[in-house]
């Protein structure tokens, strides 16, 4: 690996495991919740069916429907919750983990990564994340106003591994918000396009990462040719 990379960052959903995963592990903790509380079942296969036809936002709801419940609003925010808050049953691609392994004895790794706090942490430690990145920035510590595409996480990622921007590859999965702030401070960027990736469809307008790969084992041979 050409020496002048220092630090190659990692975004998490759909970039080192597949997001949906989490979404159905989610959704199983909420169904057996539902059921020990009512009685009745077939909750989580209602709310991944609504997740798969691209229902977001209030598939909680609309799952109490389709089992013939009534959705108290108190319900709903306890299920959000614990959804939020559940150790997911979730696992990294394979190719994640040899290409963190690869990656991990030549320069530093850290991750930035949106979304709910605990739940991010969550995953983190589900994926063992630990074993392979030393620095780890969950945006929401500051608050929504920090997620991507704003730049305080990769400024604070150049600060903490003492990188200049041109040392620095951020690999993530969503051009609507992962490249912008990278792009403009300097960084190498890859999208990873997962099949099966939520936003795997998305076309970029105007963020266009400087690469795009299939999966991470192609990460390694562009890091590689850096």
């Amino acid at each position: 690996m050409n020496s002048r990379l220092r630090c190659v960052v990692f975004d998490m959903d759909d970039t080192l495991y597949l997001e949906r995963d989490y979404v159905r592990s989610g959704f199983m903790h909420a169904g057996a919740l539902v059921e020990k509380r009512f009685g009745v079942k077939g909750f989580s296969d209602a709310a991944w069916k609504l997740f798969v036809e691209g229902r977001r936002g209030n598939i909680f709801d609309l799952a109490f429907k389709r089992i013939g419940l009534p959705a108290p609003e108190s319900v709903i925010r306890e299920l959000v919750d614990a959804y939020r808050n559940h150790a997911p049953a979730i696992s990294l691609a394979e190719d994640a983990q040899q290409c963190l392994d690869r990656l991990n004895a030549n320069c530093d790794l850290a991750l930035i990564s949106d979304g709910p706090i605990a739940s991010q942490q969550n995953k983190a430690r589900a994926l063992q994340l630990d074993r392979w990145i030393g620095l780890m920035i969950f945006t929401d510590k500051w608050g929504a106003s920090f997620y991507k595409p704003h730049p305080r996480a990769f400024l604070t990622v150049q600060r903490e591994i003492g990188a200049d921007p041109n040392e620095c590859l951020y690999v993530a999965d969503n051009p609507q918000k992962d490249f912008t702030a990278p792009n403009k401070l300097g960084w190498i960027t890859v999208r990873v396009r997962r099949d099966g990736g939520l936003h795997s469809h998305v076309v970029p307008h105007e963020c266009h990462p400087n690469h795009q790969v299939n999966n991470l084992t192609a990460l390694v041979d562009i890091v590689g040719a850096i």
